[in-house]
């Protein structure tokens, strides 16, 4: 998928999105360039990265359920 250049700077998106299929419709979400230094600091787990993508797409997914009903 291609968005123009004008609604990707109104969305703020620079890089990448995360799709989430919302059932009738779906959301875009921009997400930074660098990740990790927006997370740098923010919290201590032990969990792998894999471990904690998943978890954030579980809550986005549940969020986006949400929001339907």
């Amino acid at each position: 998928m291609t968005l123009p250049k004008e609604i990707r700077r109104s969305l703020g998106i620079v890089n990448k999105v995360l799709i989430i299929n919302a059932g009738d419709h779906i959301k875009l979400i921009p997400l930074p360039s660098d990740p990790f230094q927006t997370l740098h600091g923010a919290f201590n787990v032990r969990k792998t990265f894999k471990e904690l993508r998943e978890q954030a797409e579980r809550v986005a997914e549940n969020a986006a359920k949400e929001e339907r009903r």
